[in-house]
């Protein structure tokens, strides 16, 4: 029998390359997202790929919304056997230029609609006593960057979530499980429609990834939930091991260039459409891939070594060793 798996935030990104990927297993693909033109474009992705395709118009800030498409997928393809927590919203600016109202959407969005979709799939896989929950992390759940206070908040929030549940289903002597996929900086179209009070053009901070990547990395998670996380990417893999050795090198480091870095040399236009209330994707369909496919990686070998977890150790901490030399050579520079 297929796999019915629940995709939130696929209309594009890593939602929808995950789909693509499920799709060719034949998956029963289930789709949440806001944007009815994103969402149709991947339903039609999915069918082509060879699986089936349920398309949900979904805010997953309201649990109500949630429960509904819940229901709905059961309904039509039976028990749920994955679901992957992916939708999230932003604000790329200081923390002070973000208003509590933005503040408030950015969290229910980003952490409650993580919340919202673990309670509805929990629902549904305890009573049959099996299921896989994957969470779509960040490298900046771990490590914080400036400009993203807001994103970086709820992803740590993520993070802390996560382990709770995990260690009461472990407690419950549970067959649900549930894990974390932790990301690098993906090359999605959140760059182009994310609110952004910065004045030039925002851009994931190299390397970039393709979503393809990350979707790999979130079918391993899910093919294997036994492990708390994963890390997708050496990027990723390098900043939250060099955090716990010398996060205030980090701090000084981050403050000299993380403006800098997370913006390109083009100017933004304060006018453009976001998606922070409203979907950008609801009339025209934006694709997987951003801004960014010339400087985006297809391949990240270190997935491989996340694979091998006591392999993947001994490099991580050569690694980071020598990302922390950098920041130290980095800062240093600065004189302070």
């Amino acid at each position: 029998m297929s796999e019915t798996v629940v995709i939130t935030g696929a209309s594009a990104g890593i939602g929808r390359a995950t789909a693509r990927a499920y799709a060719a297993r034949g998956a029963d693909v289930v789709l949440l997202a806001r944007g009815r033109a994103g969402l149709a474009a991947t339903a039609d992705e999915v069918e082509k790929a060879g699986g089936h395709a349920l398309a949900l118009p979904v805010d997953v800030s309201d649990h109500r919304q949630v429960e509904a498409a819940a229901d709905t997928a059961v309904r039509t393809f039976g028990a749920i056997d994955v679901w992957i927590n992916v939708a999230f919203a932003s604000v790329f600016a200081p923390f002070t230029d973000i208003t509590a109202e933005e503040y408030a959407r950015v969290t229910d969005v980003t952490y409650l609609g993580f919340v919202n979709g673990t309670r509805a799939a929990l629902a549904r896989m305890l009573p049959r006593d099996r299921g896989t929950i994957v969470q779509v992390g960040s490298a900046l759940g771990s490590r914080s960057v400036p400009l993203q206070s807001v994103y970086c908040g709820a992803k740590h929030a993520i993070n802390g979530f996560t382990s709770s549940v995990r260690t009461e289903l472990m407690h419950n002597g549970s067959n649900v499980r549930i894990t974390i996929a932790q990301m690098p900086a993906v090359n999605t179209p959140q760059f182009s429609w994310v609110l952004s009070r910065l004045p030039r053009k925002p851009q994931p901070v190299p390397p970039i990834y393709q979503p393809e990547v990350a979707a790999r990395g979130v079918l391993y998670a899910a093919d294997h939930p036994g492990r708390k996380q994963f890390y997708v990417g050496a990027s990723t893999a390098a900043t939250i091991v060099a955090n716990k050795i010398a996060p205030g090198l980090l701090d000084r480091y981050l403050a000299r260039t993380g403006y800098d870095s997370q913006q390109t040399d083009r100017p933004d236009d304060p006018r453009r459409r976001h998606n922070l209330w409203e979907p950008v994707d609801d009339d025209t369909d934006h694709g997987a891939h951003g801004a960014f496919d010339d400087r985006s990686g297809a391949r990240a070998p270190q997935l491989w070594l996340s694979h091998h977890p006591a392999l993947s150790a001994a490099v991580l901490a050569g690694t980071a060793l020598g990302g922390t030399w950098a920041a130290v050579r980095l800062a240093g520079r600065g004189g302070s």
